[in-house]
């Protein structure tokens, strides 16, 4: 049965791999002779590095599977937890030297389902709260890049145990340097409440995803980690934070004629809520990279 759990979501990721590979003819790179023009202009190592970059000049398709296992103080034993994202990642230019990046997170979430006594009943998988990214910042391929935007959730869950039942907003900054060595930085994001089921607890959350990654020359392949600090300001005392360390490894690869970035990524958590958090989160990230449309 928990194997079941587990492998529950991927049934959705196949589905829709499958309609991105079907559709990926339409939006890729598109004609080869343009494809070899890209390849002349930006290696596979440049490719690989450019994509750290919420900002790039590159579209991404972004599929996450992230696949958790908790335990705590108020739950017998160790519990699996799967959330999987598609993340499109589209900027687009403003102006001569900005870019503006609006970046929808699209949850399925299959999480356990526990009494007052934290006694598991059953599991639940459906779609979580809609997160909505934004980020205004210059358009550079390396060198200290920063950005400014807005985030927002919005409470689409499927049930209230797969959300917060809240509307949330707050603000995004993100600074990164990026060289031909290495990609070091950080993306913040802050959510508060601001409407809502009035019988649902207030949200006031902060993100922070740490960026340390060394670049492997010749290769398209980094090794590093960017595990994401999550701080609950309204949790007691105990269960406010959870910081994970993480190390993984980066590739970007071609396939046919559509440049792929792919991650695998295992983290764990040094600080954990007591009552009950994350322990181990395995980072599966796949990344079918497409031609900007408003870029020559």
């Amino acid at each position: 049965m928990a194997s079941r759990e587990i492998w529950r979501p991927f049934s959705f990721m196949k589905k829709l791999v499958l309609i991105i590979f079907v559709l990926l003819p339409f939006f890729s790179f598109s004609q080869e002779n343009e494809v070899q023009e890209k390849e002349e202009e930006v290696s596979i190592d440049d490719l690989n590095r450019q994509l750290e970059n919420p900002l790039s000049r590159f579209w991404s398709m972004i599929f996450q599977e992230n696949l958790s296992f908790s335990s705590g103080d108020l739950v017998d034993g160790t519990h699996v937890s799967n959330v999987f994202n598609f993340q499109p990642s589209l900027p687009v230019p403003v102006g001569k030297s900005k870019m503006l990046l609006v970046r929808p997170v699209f949850p399925l979430v299959t999480a356990p389902v526990f009494d007052a006594n934290g006694e598991k009943t059953g599991t639940e998988t459906g779609l979580g709260d809609i997160n909505v990214f934004s980020l205004y910042g210059p358009d550079k391929k390396d060198g200290l890049i920063w950005g400014a935007g807005l985030t927002f959730a919005f409470p689409t869950a499927a049930s209230e145990n797969l959300g917060s039942g809240k509307i949330q907003m707050g603000p995004a900054l993100m600074a990164l340097s990026i060289t031909k060595k290495w990609t070091i930085g950080t993306i913040i994001q802050h959510w508060n409440s601001v409407g809502g089921d009035s019988d649902r607890s207030d949200v006031t959350k902060t993100d922070i995803q740490y960026i340390l990654r060394k670049q492997i020359k010749g290769k398209g392949m980094s090794i590093g980690m960017g595990p994401n600090v999550s701080i609950d300001w309204n949790a007691a005392s105990g269960n406010k934070v959870t910081l994970p360390i993480g190390l993984g490894v980066t590739k970007t690869v071609k396939w046919g004629n559509t440049p792929w970035k792919l991650r695998v990524e295992p983290q764990y958590s040094i600080i954990k809520p007591d009552d009950y958090g994350t322990i181990w989160n395995v980072r599966i990230q796949i990344a079918p990279i497409i031609k900007n449309p408003f870029l020559d």
